[in-house]
C-alpha cells in the first residue's frame, strides 16, 4: 500500500511553515522567504521556474527527492492561491503558470466546490470539500500504488 508522506517542508524553529498575511505578492507570507533560503539557490528550484543554473548540493538532493516518485498531491487551499472565501472567478489555476511542478493529480482541500482545472505536465487540480480523509481516498485511488504527498497551505 501507498504511503502517506511529507517531504520538502520548510519549518522555522518556533513551528512556522509560512509567514502571515499571504498576498499576491507574498506567496509565503511575510517573511515566508526565509524559510525556503536553502531551496531557492538549488538547480530544482531553478528547473522549476525556467531558470538555468542553480548548485547541485546536499540541498538539491534533498528538494530533488522531496518531488520525486509521488502519485497524487493533497495541499491546503493556501498552497494554491491567496483567495479567502468563495471562488470569485475561475481564472485564477495556482502560483506556478501552466505548468504547475506536481505532474499528478493535485486535490486542494477547500470548503468551496470549483471544477477541476486540467494543467500541463499532468497536474490536475481537483478542489475537495468533504475534508482530509475524501481527499486521500480520492488521492490514493489516482496514485497507481505510489505515495501521496502532503503539501502546505493549511
Amino acid at each position: 500500500m501507498s504511503k502517506v508522506r511529507v517531504a520538502g517542508f520548510s519549518l522555522s524553529l518556533d513551528g512556522f511553515g509560512a509567514g502571515v498575511e499571504q498576498s499576491l505578492d507574498d506567496p509565503l507570507g511575510k517573511r515566508g522567504k526565509e524559510l525556503f533560503q536553502w531551496y531557492f539557490g538549488t538547480r530544482a528550484f531553478h528547473a522549476m521556474t525556467g531558470q538555468p543554473g542553480g548548485a547541485q548540493d546536499v540541498d538539491d538532493a534533498y528538494a530533488v527527492r522531496a518531488m520525486a516518485g509521488f502519485g497524487a498531491f493533497i495541499l491546503g487551499r493556501n498552497m494554491f492561491g491567496p483567495q479567502r472565501g468563495p471562488w470569485p472567478d475561475d481564472g485564477w489555476k495556482g502560483w506556478w503558470g501552466e505548468d504547475p511542478p506536481y505532474h499528478a493529480p493535485t486535490f486542494v482541500l477547500t470548503r468551496h466546490p470549483r471544477e477541476p482545472i486540467p494543467m500541463a505536465g499532468g497536474t490536475t487540480f481537483h478542489f475537495v470539500t468533504e475534508g482530509i480523509e475524501a481527499a486521500l481516498a480520492q488521492a490514493r485511488a489516482v496514485a497507481g500504488g505510489k505515495d501521496v504527498k502532503i503539501g502546505g497551505g493549511v
